[in-house]
């Protein structure tokens, strides 16, 4: 049996820039999530024309696809006009990949501390900056919004309702939170585009190994009852935690090596 979704894993596992991970990954995996930066007078690991072509190449080569990252919490600005950094960020990314025809943009939502009456214009300038990026994609289903630690479960919900948007299941922060991700999966999955799994430790964004593996077999199982064939990734940033959160997938799903690490090429 073929797992219906694609592996993914980060574009930070070796200390290396880009171009050398997605080479180590090329075969590993079948998705890259690009995690991109762009600071103001600083450093940008956004791809050159040259390196984008190298890009392309490798992935034609290994059936790749890309998800990309945005780098900033998006919000409109104080006006509710589209001028914030966060949104003008997003539109460089999408500017600089859009070439790569990435599976999905993961977006963050600005997380920051709401008042009940602030809450309505929150949720008003979301669904308007929501729109405004997916507009930018060109297609708003690839624009995935991520659930994020520290939040109430239902705070993306009115936005949901209201924009098309398409979603990214981290379960590493609902694990984080101390929930069980099971019910939010069964909710979400028919709109999940993406999925983040890392284990907890001291912080996230570690090996899977760090959690018992019947947390990891039952959501790898629902994904499998679901025929979910979106995109799983593997969201960590190091060789060890990568290679260990395979061995723990080979595990829980009783396949080799060689199977767990093939589980996207169909």
């Amino acid at each position: 049996m073929s797992y219906p979704f694609r592996l993914g894993a980060t574009s930070y596992i070796i200390p290396a820039d880009i171009i050398p991970n997605v080479r180590y990954l090329a075969g590993k995996v079948s998705d890259v999530e690009l995690v991109l930066f762009d600071l103001p007078d600083g450093p940008s690991n956004l791809p050159t024309p040259a390196q984008l072509t190298e890009l392309r190449a490798i992935a034609l080569d290994n059936d790749l696809t890309f998800t990309v990252h945005l780098p900033l919490d998006l919000r409109m600005d104080s006006s509710g006009g589209p001028n914030h950094p966060s949104l003008e960020k997003a539109r460089r990314v999408i500017d600089c990949t859009s070439d790569l025809q990435p599976f999905a943009y993961v977006a963050h939502l600005d997380g920051r501390e709401l008042s009940q009456t602030g809450l309505l214009r929150w949720q008003e300038d979301s669904i308007r900056a929501l729109r405004l990026v997916g507009d930018w994609i060109g297609d708003l289903s690839k624009l995935a919004l991520e659930n994020l630690e520290g939040f109430a479960l239902d705070l993306h919900a009115p936005v949901l309702d209201a924009v098309a948007v398409s979603r990214t299941v981290d379960v590493g922060h609902l694990w984080l939170d101390g929930h069980d991700p099971i019910a939010y999966l069964r909710a979400a999955l028919p709109r999940t585009r993406v999925i983040h799994l890392h284990g907890i430790s001291e912080h996230d964004h570690v090996s899977l190994a760090h959690l018992p593996v019947e947390n990891v077999s039952a959501v790898l199982h629902e994904l499998l009852d679901f025929n979910y064939t979106g995109v799983l990734t593997l969201e960590m940033f190091s060789e060890q935690d990568f290679l260990s959160s395979l061995a723990v997938l080979q595990q829980v799903s009783g396949r080799s090596a060689t199977d767990v690490s093939r589980i996207a090429h169909r």
